[in-house]
């Protein structure tokens, strides 16, 4: 018979104290139960998506917001003393909540907040940041540091390091730099038996798993090693806006999926699509498609590159907007550029909404006559919205198996995005339903067999069909696992079912174990293995 929630959870932080270091004892100060004062405003210190916040969402028996990674060593021991679940999260988005919230009872929250530091060592262009450190922190920490360094990660600062770069992470400069993961040299981590290791202790196949592949499938990342790239002191950003009213609009929009993964790697010229109103002066909706740039130039070099190869975008220079690195980040967050640097350190978004969030790739140019159509039913739609992520560059130089992340030779990633503000199922079933018709809309123009996803765009709805309880857990990983990683999918469950045969670091798209060590529990493997 299983252990009452109270008596597992007294058995857990009994035996959390008791493996603890001495020389770093877990103090009560960190251990959150629904009992502390402290349990509400950490447990939703880091919710991001509203959906996620209601009463009938499940909560952890217990939050550790370890300040040492011997903390980390100490809950990873405990937990599997009492068989007790855990959850990791560092803070990032999480689209689907799955690093705070288990419907599987009782489940505890590893909340790794308070392991934030970010130190640079600009004599070798490294720098090594905590995985509860924000984006906004280490850019902040950068630009104190210079002018001319920067690192290849998103644009939005509250988001966290640990989950980013576990699942691959990109940003402006992906096809001058490629990947966040691109440029990570060496980590720290504890693995399912308590170890602190780093990129040689580890060894390269995990060391390969954690760029990439999600790495609370298989340890708890403390900390990555970043290499810093170099960058102008200034850059240019722009946005050029265009609506389906403008003659020649499909013509561009068609144009960019042709030129804009080969553009120079300098420039990097994301389209987002949303519905306003017309300027019929009726009630009439359109489509606009939003061209937001970044160039690591300056706006004369930008111009020159853009009029010889994309003139149909028709960019002036009065649409160019010279900046910093640090700052030009506050214009893709839709922030003022001139808003003060450390507003980076800022840790929560300016404003929670409900979301849901879907991703594809594209492989080929769109037609117009499929361009034209997609846009007839955003417009019926209305509410959802879409976001085109240039390639190519650096991205289509690098292996598709250099790291787990597959998706390197597309022209371009597809976001799907859809926010509300109204609370309960029912405002939620609306928006989500709007946001997998659009989502099915798509099916005919993006890239298929498998049709793949984006692992940091975490996706519940995939794997549908892996609920099937007569499947094995592998079978059931296998129906999201290959649309993430495709062909990296087996590497992947091959170094999950060596570093963690049973199954200890899970969540609802975890890397699963090979189906014999499943049946068997996996000690036999990790006696044979450790």
């Amino acid at each position: 018979m299983a252990d009452h929630p109270v008596h597992t959870q007294e058995s857990f932080i009994h035996s959390l104290l008791n493996s603890s270091d001495p020389s770093h004892p877990v103090s009560p100060s960190i251990i959150h139960t629904p009992e502390s004062p402290s349990f509400t405003s950490v447990l939703q210190s880091h919710i991001r998506n509203l959906r996620f916040t209601t009463p009938k969402t499940p909560e952890p028996l217990l939050i550790i917001t370890p300040t040492h990674v011997s903390h980390v060593r100490a809950a990873i021991i405990a937990a599997r003393k009492h068989h007790l679940h855990m959850k990791i999260r560092s803070g990032g988005h999480d689209y689907e909540g799955v690093s705070y919230v288990s419907h599987k009872a009782p489940f505890f929250l590893l909340d790794m907040q308070n392991l934030r530091s970010v130190e640079i060592d600009m004599a070798t262009e490294t720098a090594w940041v905590q995985a509860g450190a924000t984006l906004g922190e280490v850019y902040y920490k950068i630009a104190e540091k210079s002018k001319v360094h920067g690192f290849p990660a998103g644009v939005c600062p509250t988001v966290s390091v640990g989950g980013h770069l576990s699942g691959g992470g990109y940003g402006t400069m992906m096809r001058k730099y490629g990947l966040s993961v691109d440029n990570v040299v060496d980590a720290q981590i504890v693995d399912v038996r308590g170890r602190v290791l780093d990129r040689i202790t580890m060894g390269e196949d995990l060391f390969w798993a954690i760029r990439g592949g999600g790495a609370a499938s298989f340890c708890v990342v403390v900390a990555y090693k970043i290499n810093l790239v170099r960058i102008p002191e200034n850059v240019v950003v722009f946005r050029v806006e265009k609506t389906l009213e403008e003659k020649g609009t499909d013509d561009v929009v068609y144009r960019w999926q042709e030129v804009a993964p080969k553009l120079d790697d300098d420039l990097f010229i994301r389209i987002f699509f949303d519905v306003v109103k017309s300027n019929d002066q009726r009630e009439n909706k359109t489509v606009r498609a939003s061209f937001v740039g970044f160039f690591l130039g300056d706006s004369e070099r930008l111009l020159n590159l853009v009029y010889e190869s994309f003139p149909e975008l028709g960019l002036k220079k009065s649409d160019c907007i010279f900046t910093s690195w640090v700052q030009s980040i506050f214009f893709w967050a839709d922030l003022p550029i001139g808003t003060r640097d450390d507003y980076l350190l800022v840790r929560t978004p300016k404003k929670l909404v409900h979301f849901k969030r879907k991703s594809d790739y594209l492989k080929e140019p769109i037609p117009k006559s499929g361009l034209n159509w997609i846009f007839q039913r955003m417009i019926e739609l209305e509410f959802p919205m879409l976001a085109l992520n240039p390639y190519g560059g650096r991205m289509a130089r690098i292996p598709a198996n250099a790291t787990p992340f597959p998706h390197r030779g597309n022209l371009a990633k597809i976001h799907y995005l859809v926010n509300w503000d109204e609370p309960g199922t029912e405002a939620a079933n609306f928006y989500i339903g709007l946001l997998r018709r659009l989502y099915y809309y798509m099916t005919p123009f993006v890239a298929k067999n498998p049709r793949v996803s984006y692992l940091n765009y975490r996706d519940l709805d995939l794997g549908i069909n892996g609920h099937d309880s007569k499947k094995t857990s592998y079978e059931k990983g296998r129906e999201y696992g290959i649309k993430y990683f495709k062909d990296n999918f087996q590497r992947l469950v091959e170094i999950k079912t060596r570093v963690d045969p049973g199954n200890f670091f899970r969540n609802e798209q975890s890397i699963p174990t090979l189906p014999m060590v499943e049946k068997t529990g996996g000690v036999h493997l990790l006696e044979a293995r450790m």
